[in-house]
């Protein structure tokens, strides 16, 4: 089988984590022997925009290790989980990711955005290591494994919401190009409506980091659609979704995946975001038996887990049962157990990988709705449409 080997890094626990010591540099990247920690790099945006995202990746990420050291850590070692905080950024990210490595890994999750992966990944597999990954753009595929949906699992799910859900005849598309994982969706997204016979009656280009997207929305709506489907990071969807509310547009607002976690609220407005769908996953306690872990996470940390806390929980959970199985943290070793897991189930329910690309099979892609508390969670009026699993 031809794939880039994938790589884990271990990361340090945060404040408020008991006993934790500097990592053993002289222990190289994958090795099992020489220290007494296994150090787990949880690569993710820490800083800046995405802030909010990353610190409940992190949190995920440190719950899991906890319970692992509560058994015994992974291969007898204490996990500890180091954060490498890569700002949303490539070349942030680079930096980080390189430093991480020289102090010594062992495993890795992360990062999530894929324009930072493309950069961040190879790094890690050179390393030796094999990423549990949080990135949905193909250009990733291949290097480490994910739990986290694709592109090609996305745009379907999205463009049969505008049509078949919510009756779309034509759609008027706006899209960060700065980002690899935005503009491929927005591109799938566009030909699949296209194939079904909707019009795209626009395709703007969205440049983040503006306060106010005025210009653009008016752009979007002087075209007349039924829908405008917002393929943008949530800070950009979230000003999207309210800048609408505010000019009284009459299409239906829908946000990309990209969207989707509890800054897109913030952003917005709780009554701006409820006007707006967002294409994304089942919150935390929306997967079923969920209750037990949710309650474990909000004792742990005094508030709720974070839109991919669970994603980066089961992440770590997923490479440690891989290593324990491997009886090594080899790339080699390792990729060949984990490519053959199917059925494993975490909080985020069952989990089969596809050995051609490392991806999940089934992908968990719902469409979300805000509720009256700001929370966002699996739509029911579009589970029913579908004929989704996730009702609450």
């Amino acid at each position: 089988m031809t794939r880039i080997a994938t790589a884990l890094v271990l990361v340090a626990l945060l404040a408020g984590a008991a006993g934790c010591g500097s990592s053993n540099s002289e222990t190289e990247a994958g090795s099992t022997g020489g220290s007494k920690e296994f150090r787990l790099g949880l690569e993710a945006p820490l800083s800046g925009e995405q802030a909010v995202l990353g610190r409940g990746m992190l949190k995920g990420a440190q719950l899991a290790a906890a319970q692992l050291n509560e058994h015994g850590g992974i291969l007898g070692r204490r996990v500890q989980v180091t954060p490498i905080d890569d700002g949303a950024d490539p070349k942030t990210g680079t930096k980080a990711a390189k430093q991480a490595i020289s102090a010594g890994l062992d495993g890795v999750v992360g990062p999530y955005n894929s324009g930072v992966g493309v950069e961040t990944l190879p790094l890690y597999v050179e390393a030796g290591l094999a990423p549990v990954r949080l990135t949905s753009d193909p250009s990733t595929n291949g290097m480490g494994f994910t739990l986290q949906p694709m592109t090609y699992q996305i745009a379907p799910v999205a463009s049969r919401a505008l049509t078949g859900w919510l009756g779309a005849k034509t759609v008027a598309i706006a899209y960060d190009p700065t980002q690899n994982y935005t503009v491929s969706v927005s591109q799938a997204v566009k030909s699949s409506l296209e194939e079904a016979g909707v019009e795209v009656s626009a395709y703007e280009k969205v440049q983040p980091g503006h306060k106010s997207y005025t210009d653009v929305v008016s752009k979007l709506a002087a075209t007349h659609p039924d829908a405008i489907y917002a393929a943008v990071y949530f800070p950009e969807g979230g000003l999207i979704a309210k800048e609408m509310m505010q000019s009284r547009v009459k299409a239906q607002c829908i946000a990309d995946y990209a969207s989707y976690d509890t800054g897109f609220v913030e952003a917005a407005g709780v009554a701006a975001a409820r006007t707006c769908p967002v294409v994304g996953v089942p919150a935390p306690d929306d997967f079923e038996g969920a209750g037990p872990k949710v309650g474990l996470y909000e004792r742990r940390f005094g508030e709720p887990p974070g839109t991919w806390s669970p994603y980066t929980y089961d992440s770590v959970n997923f490479l440690a049962d891989g290593i324990e199985k491997a009886g090594t943290t080899d790339a080699g070793k390792l990729n060949h157990v984990l490519d053959e897991v199917h059925g494993w189930r975490g909080w985020t329910g069952s989990v089969t990988i596809d050995p051609s690309n490392g991806n999940r099979q089934p992908a968990t892609v719902v469409v979300t709705k805000t509720n009256r508390q700001g929370e966002l969670h699996v739509d029911e009026s579009w589970a029913k449409a579908v004929g989704a699993p996730y009702q609450r």
